[in-house]
């Protein structure tokens, strides 16, 4: 799974790095180096322009815009009842996500790539000379320090105690990120992995016009090519109130 990760890169960094079309949002985020679900973080999508019916022509020739924006990290399904749902629903396997209820929808139409610089996992160790086991943190992360563009899933939920849909609170928009077997450093200390979208795949992955799902799935096939590092850290990590460069540093033996 992936239940950590780091993301640092301004919205003026990321902007050009993904071609998005509109200029970096106004709104910012604070670089993390321990994003957590629920958190706020950078997604890259594509929209189509919403037209009335008598404009449904001039929406076509306008084509989707990519865009760079904040997304709540817990996928929310359009039908939940409830906003907690989210934090349960933070990854989403390959194997299954274009049959699953709460991702089949998104994953024809609402894709999108999360921006991140490396993420963590937990291996379960014994301390040597005990029979006590401990877990420890791993940093995760393209041995280049290449960004990564981790392939996921967004949607909409409609809060029913706001009444008026043009409201700013009306709507929560969430996001999932797709998991795939760990491959390289990462297969060394936990059997799943983010995963991650070559550039050459990044059109196809976020046009909403493209939603044949056999096609869709062929890019997920196999993950972004490239060698991973994975550096032991300090467990600090493990509190999610814990946020500096430091998180990242090899801990000492």
């Amino acid at each position: 799974m992936c239940g950590r990760y780091v993301s640092t890169r301004s919205p003026q960094e990321l902007a050009p790095l993904f071609h998005v079309s509109d200029p970096p949002p106004e709104e910012t985020l604070a670089p993390s180096w321990n994003v957590a679900p629920t958190d706020n973080v950078w997604a890259v999508l594509e929209r189509a322009p919403r037209a009335s019916n008598s404009d449904s022509a001039s929406a076509n020739d306008a084509g989707v815009r990519r865009e760079l924006r904040p997304l709540r990290w817990g996928l929310v399904p359009s039908w939940a009842k409830d906003v907690k749902i989210g934090s349960r629903m933070i990854n989403a396997r390959v194997e299954t996500v274009h049959e699953k209820p709460a991702y089949r929808r998104a994953f024809t139409r609402r894709r999108c790539l999360l921006p991140a610089d490396g993420f963590y996992e937990w291996e379960q160790i014994k301390d040597p000379g005990t029979e006590k086991t401990r877990k420890q943190p791993y940093f995760i992360h393209p041995e280049d320090d290449q960004l990564m563009a981790l392939a996921g899933l967004y949607e909409y939920w409609r809060d029913p105690a706001v009444k008026h849909d043009d409201d700013p609170n009306a709507w929560l928009l969430t996001c999932t990120i797709i998991t795939t077997e760990a491959t390289d450093a990462a297969g060394r200390v936990h059997p799943r992995m983010p995963l991650a979208l070559t550039p050459d795949h990044y059109d196809t992955w976020l046009d909403p016009t493209h939603q044949d799902p056999h096609d869709l799935r062929a890019l997920l096939g196999q993950p972004a090519g490239g060698h991973l590092d994975a550096r032991p850290v300090s467990t600090m990590v493990n509190n999610v109130r814990n946020n500096n460069p430091h998180l990242v540093d090899e801990a000492s033996s």
